[in-house]
């Protein structure tokens, strides 16, 4: 059985302290957290955990196989450098890092030391985006012009990071993962209104190769939870709502005709639309599970089997490089920048 140590107790914590508590190959030995009242909800759910307030007591206990980082984002690199240096597989929240460099030597830590880097990138555990995925692959929606993604809610506002770092490593992630590249350039802008030097809302496009563009709306300051996708194709298009739990994805079998000849003069409606195909649309049925359940069952296979992560290191390595370029192009008010 594998000994997992959580640090952080927040907002995320408590999910997944109960997905590897229930997992019957794994045992929450430590319980990290600088808020001793959490610590006391913590030991009313969970009593045989232990209990902490000092992160070295879990990188010295041997009983501690694989250490789940889920603290403020500022925090994540020096909590997951050490313990992969203490010899300990790390699950660390999105983003992996704040900063490119960091991402890029945690994943050689890992690489060096031999032990498990994955990113809790959960929305590729969704079977609706895996599905998306497989439609994108099958060649179903052609090729894809562009995606659009709205992520928004009122809060939790955060004061570490802006909107971007919070909200658009789930987007990013899942873009990589549908184009299986990663975008060449973004521009990006922003508004502050609540904290001084943080967006709240940020509106960013990103360039992918082919010549595919994605585009981003995220902010923690609006009134409806919204987490909708559009993907474009030349053949078919595809919605997914992650928030409609009995229909989340819809195929549409519409395009713009293949006739390229020089229209004549349309001056009715009815012309106008002969030019795009009307089919039907397509609601195929996607399994119930918690995509966190499958992320964290994930991320024991890849320590007992040695099998790689979905959402490795370098996974997250590419995220932050993208949310990088984002910042860059808000900070030069707009100007495309280079993801390097």
């Amino acid at each position: 059985m594998l000994g997992i140590a959580i640090i952080g107790a927040g907002h995320w914590g408590p999910n997944l302290i109960r997905n590897f508590h229930d997992n019957p190959i794994s045992r929450v030995g430590w319980v990290v957290d600088q808020n001793r009242d959490r610590l006391q909800e913590v030991s009313a759910r969970f009593p045989d955990a232990r209990l902490g307030v000092d992160v070295h007591d879990v990188l010295t206990d041997p009983a501690v196989d694989a250490v789940v980082v889920a603290t403020p984002t500022s925090t994540h690199y020096s909590l997951a450098k050490a313990a992969l240096e203490a010899g300990k597989h790390v699950l660390v929240e999105k983003p992996i890092t704040r900063d490119v460099a960091q991402a890029e030597e945690l994943c050689r830590v890992a690489q060096t030391v031999s032990r498990v880097l994955m990113v809790g990138h959960v929305f590729l555990y969704n079977e609706g985006v895996r599905r998306v995925r497989q439609l994108i692959a099958g060649g179903d929606l052609g090729r894809v012009y562009y995606i659009s993604m709205v992520r928004t809610n009122l809060g939790p506002i955060r004061v570490d990071v802006n909107a971007a770092w919070d909200l658009a490593p789930h987007d990013l992630s899942i873009a990589n993962y549908w184009l299986q590249s990663e975008p060449i350039s973004a521009a990006a802008t922003g508004g502050i209104w609540i904290n001084p030097g943080i967006e709240d809302a940020i509106f960013a496009t990103l360039r992918y190769p082919g010549d595919v563009l994605l585009n981003l709306h995220v902010s923690w300051l609006s009134p409806r939870k919204a987490r909708d996708i559009t993907v474009v194709g030349d053949e078919r298009m595809a919605t997914l709502d992650d928030l409609n739990l009995t229909e989340p994805l819809r195929i549409y079998d519409k395009r713009v005709t293949e006739d390229r000849t020089t229209p004549g003069f349309i001056d009715t409606f009815a012309s106008f639309r002969a030019s795009v195909r009307e089919g039907d649309i397509t609601i195929p049925k996607i399994a119930l599970g918690e995509p966190l359940k499958a992320q964290c069952d994930h991320f024991l296979e890849c320590i007992s089997s040695g099998t790689v992560p979905l959402t490795g290191g370098e996974s997250g390595h590419a995220v932050v490089r993208a949310l990088a370029a984002v910042e860059g192009s808000i900070r030069c008010h707009g100007q495309e920048v280079e993801v390097s």
